[in-house]
């Protein structure tokens, strides 16, 4: 028993010196400073971001410092000698490697913006209604995995189909390592169902693209000359409020070089659509230099693919059988149901250990 502890006390030792918890707790006390200036709540948006950078900064070394504090409490029961507390420091024992292994997938997320807020945006295929439908399906399912992790959604830009679903949509998700355990889901993903819009009740086959990108920080540079944009203004189809409705509020910009649109409709202001909408485009530019220079190198796992269709990264079968399989990884679980309602976490842990081979 005192080897086992001896053996967790070091491995989450190693593990807050991987995250460099002194450097988080140094990060935390700035924020703090900045959180309690006299005019901290001016800029309510920049303070809200704030906010939450501190508390989930907070949550993360706590979480951690907790872990470790525990492991020695134990380890000191343990030198003791009680043989009456023996049966009780076992099953403690037990449930904190329990957490320590689910923590442990923080030590996975060391790319250079997997500590960042993600912006996801999910396109259905061909299909119409029922393409549409799949595009709400997976807007579902990463709504409940975010609300899980306790990370904000904000939806940024929709499009709804004409019966039901989406033709597109996209949304911000604020977070610690929100990006970080998303990226796992940036490509095409495949539905086979029984179609609940077909009166004959025959098998159908859908697709869907999901996007996801970091938001990136302001002072990373990304070179946009503002000549090669064209910037439309258009009435938002939003929900409604304070004119968003009867005003030219929504924004759509075109990076001519590229042919990249993104638009923006839910804010509240032009303004704030366009500014939105840029920093969604200096990600999406970001990425796609990231993905030229992987596409150059072949990349360390082998043959480079980008998110297009045809290069599906998931399967979600619902009949004749029930298996989510990730095309990558070749994790696959029977749990259907578990995963549309959100539980990804064995699928995100899969592929970022796929990343590190």
């Amino acid at each position: 028993m005192i080897e086992q502890l001896t053996n967790l006390q070091q491995k989450i030792t190693e593990a807050m010196a991987l995250l460099k918890l002194p450097d988080l707790k140094n990060k935390m006390a700035q924020l703090a400073e900045q959180m309690n200036a006299p005019n901290f709540w001016s800029n309510q948006k920049n303070a809200t971001m704030v906010s939450q950078d501190y508390q989930d900064i907070k949550n993360e070394a706590e979480k951690w410092e907790d872990l470790l504090k525990r492991a020695n409490d134990l380890m000191e029961l343990a030198e003791s000698g009680d043989e009456s507390l023996a049966n009780e420091i076992d099953a403690q024992t037990t449930e904190l490697q329990k957490e320590f292994e689910k923590y442990e997938l923080s030590l996975l997320l060391n790319g250079p913006y997997d500590t960042s807020n993600a912006i996801v945006a999910i396109h259905s295929g061909s299909g119409g209604t029922e393409a549409q439908d799949w595009a709400e399906m997976l807007f579902r399912m990463y709504s409940r995995f975010c609300e899980n992790k306790k990370w904000k959604t904000e939806i940024l830009d929709e499009a709804r189909g004409a019966e039901a679903g989406y033709k597109s949509i996209m949304f911000r998700v604020s977070g610690r390592y929100a990006f970080g355990n998303l990226k796992s889901e940036h490509g095409v993903h495949r539905l086979v169902r029984i179609s609940p819009f077909d009166a004959e009740k025959m098998r159908h086959t859908s697709f869907a693209l999901v996007e996801v990108l970091p938001e990136l920080p302001d002072n990373v540079e990304v070179e946009i000359d503002p000549k090669d944009l064209r910037i439309d203004t258009f009435m938002s189809g939003g929900k409604g409020g304070q004119s968003v409705n009867t005003t030219y509020s929504a924004v759509r910009i075109v990076h001519l070089p590229t042919n990249i649109t993104v638009s923006c409709q839910n804010e509240r202001s032009q303004q704030q659509n366009k500014e939105t909408a840029m920093k969604v485009l200096r990600s999406k530019l970001y990425l796609l230099e990231m993905e030229r220079l992987a596409k150059e190198k072949q990349d360390l796992r082998g043959e480079y693919k980008s998110a297009e269709w045809g290069n599906q990264i998931r399967s979600y079968v619902l009949h004749p059988y029930h298996m989510v399989k990730d095309l990558r990884s070749n994790y696959e679980t029977s749990d259907d149901v578990g995963v549309l309602e959100g539980d990804l976490d064995g699928l995100v842990e899969a592929y970022l250990k796929w990343l590190k081979k």
